[in-house]
């Protein structure tokens, strides 16, 4: 599959797994996931069609690891790791975070985020990455790149609650702005 087509692919996947699925007549269970069957026949439906091979290689070759598939006795499921805009329960468990983590962003955010720390706004959580280079890339698709760095291991010693979803993205509820700090 080409690469224009895999990111097509990759992006209507995020469209309807992660915020808009009644738009295409999907309905996910409470944790996020529909059967692949059901989703090939929802976008087929909706002038969208897509084989099994192009949903499996656009899976696979995320470079984000944003999507997860299933296999289970009734056949295979799939579901978006995090970033939703609906309500579902990933059913992620408390983890300890490494002593710091990262968030890119842009200048024009800067005075809002040292104000009100970092929400999710129309997310269900913060997203943080445990490296720079990432959260550089996240930023990037704004702008020129800002890093905060946040410090996580104080955060968790005052009773925040940090989990990682199948991708490895780190997420919090939110980030006082207390544990941010700008990183050159």
């Amino acid at each position: 599959m080409d690469e224009r087509r895999t990111v097509k692919v990759s992006k209507y996947l995020s469209k309807h797994l992660r915020h808009q699925p009644e738009r295409i007549g999907l309905t996910l269970d409470r944790n996020g996931w529909v059967a692949v069957d059901e989703l090939l026949a929802a976008a087929a439906r909706n002038g969208f069609a897509l084989s099994r091979a192009e949903l499996d290689h656009a899976v696979a070759v995320n470079d984000k690891r944003r999507f997860a598939v299933e296999k289970g006795v009734d056949g295979d499921r799939i579901r978006a790791n995090q970033g939703h805009t609906i309500a579902v329960e990933l059913d992620l468990p408390p983890v300890e975070p490494p002593a710091y983590l990262y968030h890119g962003t842009v200048a024009p955010a800067l005075e809002a985020i040292r104000a009100e720390g970092l929400r999710p706004m129309a997310r269900h959580h913060v997203h943080l990455s445990s490296d720079r280079e990432t959260a550089i890339r996240v930023g990037a698709r704004r702008g020129r790149p800002l890093v905060l760095a946040v410090d996580a291991a104080a955060m968790h010693r005052a009773g925040h609650v940090f989990r990682v979803s199948a991708n490895g993205v780190w997420l919090a509820d939110a980030v006082p702005p207390e544990f941010l700090r700008l990183r050159d």
